[in-house]
Parts: structure tokens; C-alpha cells; sequence
């Protein structure tokens, strides 16, 4: 239901008097902005974006888009640089060893170096250990189980472990696929325990060439920037309060910079997992970021809120309080660029009216300026 009219057979939302409250006026406007794009067909708007291309044409450009940033992405060259030394490294060293099943070699180093924001190195030792502990299964199955019928039931057992174990880790998943596989190859050539062992050297291999070629020469890899990034997401925001409540408001502009902080915001997520799998000290150093990952996502959360009240009838605010706000966001992402870990400081935020529409923006900031945690140089 768009301008007092129905959209793609949407049914009108229930007649009911305006709210005269800010906070009812936005929740009527959030329940009627859903009920719109449940019922419409095209919810991400591909074709209202621009109607002059169509949808075709506005797929093929945010397909470009996404393809462009792939390209220039520097994070997507460094990782195609690590698994190009790492297979080639594992290519060189099966032609000059003797190796039954090679391509065991280049497959392993494949799955580890996989670019899942994951840990290199937990990936390294967990698959070791997994095909490990994998192969004393195939072998007591290879060595007891006569070939032909009987392999069928085996299989029934082996194979809903995979699933099963999925979840509990990727060692688990690892020592799971591996007995499958191997007797899958033994169904095919018929060489028994003569798979056990080359599958367990050629595996080692791999995770060798991965551990010390793709990981340990890679100081990224090993290393956390959580600290950086979250210094450019709190100026990112601090420009972004500045946006939402400035003078001269721009729509467009302030919807670009929210959906590119939460993207942000997405990555520091996303980085923080996979430096919490990282041998210490780098998990230890990681962990203590955590809490001020959380409040940033909540001062972001809490500009959004107060530009959505103001929308709806709440008063806007005074510029000195938004200044404020700003310069305090600024002096936190100074302070967590110039140290290593995180340090407790006060905000110097003037008393304010406690019913301002930046009131909970300005005890957010507080609670982010508040945050402390261990020495973790």
C-alpha cells in the first residue's frame, strides 16, 4: 500500500486513527513498510531502482558492480597469491618425490587454504588430525569387511555420520568424510590397506605445505586488525551521525553510508570468528575486542532509531549536543588507533535534556567510551 493506493495485489493495512505518539507513529510506519514488502513481488527493489533499465539490466549492473569489487578487492589478490605459491609448491614436490596419489596433495591444501574466513591454522591441524583419526576407521573396515554386498551396509553406517558430525567442527567432519572416501577408492581399484597409508602422508603433506606456505608466511594470516577496523567503522559512524542530523540532510547519501557501516561492521563480525580460532596470543588479543564490537553495532543501531524518531515527530536536536556526539566518537576512534588494546575513558558529554532524541545515542557512546578490558600488549 504505496501513496493510498494497493501495490501488486497487496491488501491495504487495517484502518485505524494516526498514533499520536512518535514512538506509535513509527511502529505503525514499520508494521504498513512491512506489509508493502511482503507483498511485493520484487522485494529488493531490482526494478523500482531504475526503471529505465528494467530488471535485466539492474541485475546486470549490480553484477558488475559485485564483479568490480572482487577484482580491485586486495584481500581477493593476496588469497589468489597464497594458494597459487601453496599449489605450486605442492605440484613441485610430488614430481620429485614419489607419490601414489598426488592429487591428494594439491586437494588438501585446497581445503584448508579455503577462503571461509576461517583459521588457516585450526583448519591445518584439525584436518590432520581428523584424517588421522578417519583412516583407523577405514583401516579396521578395509581389514575386516569382505568386498561385495557387505559394502553397502558399511556404507549405510559410515555415511550419516557426515551430516551428524558437520556440526560439531571440522575435525569432526573430516574424520567422518575419510573413511567414506577412502572406501569409495577401494570399491574402484580394490587396493585395501595399501590406501591407508599414502592417504595419511599425502594429507600431512598438504597440510604442511598450507601450515608454513599459506599461514605462517603471511603475517595477515596470523595476525588480527580488529582494533584498525573498528578505529574506521566508529570515524565512519562519527561522519554518519553528522549526516543523518546535519543541516543539509542528503536521503541518498545517508543510506549509502548506513548500508556500507552495517557491511562494515558485517566484516569485523566476520573477522573476529576467525581470529578467535588463531593460536594465542591472537585469539586472547581478539576476544577482548568483543565488547566494543557489540557497542559500536548498538551506537549505530541508536542513530538509526533517533533519525527514524525525529521522523515521526520527536523534536530535533540541538547542534552543539550532535557536535558533541561527534567529537566523542572521533576521540574514540583516535584512542583506538594509538593503542594496541582497550583503555576506559570517561565521555565529557555537557548535561543534557534527559527527553532529547539523542539521549540514548548519548549513553550508547558513553558505554562504548566506558568499555575496558585487559592489557593485551
Amino acid at each position: 500500500w504505496h501513496g493510498g493506493s494497493p501495490r501488486h495485489g497487496a491488501p491495504p493495512p487495517p484502518d485505524h486513527p494516526e498514533p499520536r505518539d512518535h514512538a506509535l507513529r513509527a511502529l505503525d510506519h514499520a508494521v504498513r513498510h512491512a506489509a508493502e514488502t511482503l507483498g511485493d513481488p520484487d522485494p529488493l527493489g531490482v526494478i523500482e531502482a531504475d526503471d529505465r533499465l528494467g530488471r535485466p539490466a539492474a541485475l546486470r549492473v549490480r553484477a558488475r558492480r559485485a564483479a568490480r569489487n572482487v577484482l580491485l578487492s586486495g584481500a581477493s589478490w593476496r588469497y589468489g597469491l597464497r594458494l597459487a605459491l601453496c599449489i605450486g609448491i605442492a605440484q613441485s614436490l610430488v614430481s620429485l618425490i614419489e607419490v601414489p596419489r598426488s592429487y591428494w596433495v594439491a586437494l588438501t591444501v585446497t581445503f584448508v587454504l579455503k577462503p571461509d574466513f576461517g583459521s588457516v591454522f585450526s583448519r591445518a591441524v584439525l584436518r590432520a588430525i581428523g584424517t588421522a583419526a578417519g583412516l583407523v576407521i577405514a583401516a579396521a573396515v578395509l581389514a575386516e569387511v569382505p568386498h561385495g554386498w557387505w559394502d553397502v551396509p558399511v556404507m549405510m553406517l559410515l555415511a550419516p555420520l557426515i551430516p551428524a558430525l558437520t556440526t560439531r567442527g571440522y575435525g569432526h567432519q573430516t574424520a567422518a568424510i575419510t573413511p567414506v572416501i577412502l572406501l569409495l577408492s577401494d570399491i574402484l581399484n580394490r587396493q585395501g590397506l595399501g590406501l591407508v597409508v599414502p592417504r595419511l602422508v599425502d594429507s600431512l603433506i598438504g597440510c604442511a605445505i598450507a601450515l608454513i606456505a599459506g599461514y605462517l608466511l603471511w603475517p595477515e594470516s596470523w595476525g588480527t586488525r580488529i582494533g584498525d577496523r573498528l578505529a574506521d567503522a566508529v570515524a565512519d559512524t562519527a561522519g554518519y551521525v553528522s549526516c543523518v542530523f546535519g543541516a543539509h540532510e542528503d536521503p541518498a547519501a545517508r543510506a549509502r553510508m548506513r548500508r556500507r557501516l552495517y557491511r562494515d561492521l558485517s566484516a569485523i563480525r566476520s573477522e573476529f570468528q576467525r581470529a578467535l580460532t588463531e593460536p594465542p596470543p591472537t585469539g586472547t588479543r581478539a576476544a577482548a575486542w568483543w565488547p566494543l564490537v557489540v557497542a559500536v553495532e548498538r551506537i549505530l543501531d541508536a542513530t538509526t532509531a533517533a533519525r527514524v524518531r525525529i521522523r515521526h515527530g520527536a523534536a530535533e536536536p540541538d547542534a552543539e549536543e550532535i557536535a558533541e556526539i561527534v567529537a566523542e566518537l572521533r576521540a574514540l576512534a583516535a584512542g583506538l588507533r594509538a593503542s594496541s588494546h582497550l583503555r576506559e575513558v570517561r565521555t565529557g558529554f555537557t548535561v543534557g535534556p534527559k527527553d532529547s532524541v539523542l539521549e540514548p545515542l548519548r549513553q550508547e557512546v558513553g558505554a562504548a567510551r566506558a568499555i575496558a578490558s585487559p592489557n593485551t600488549t
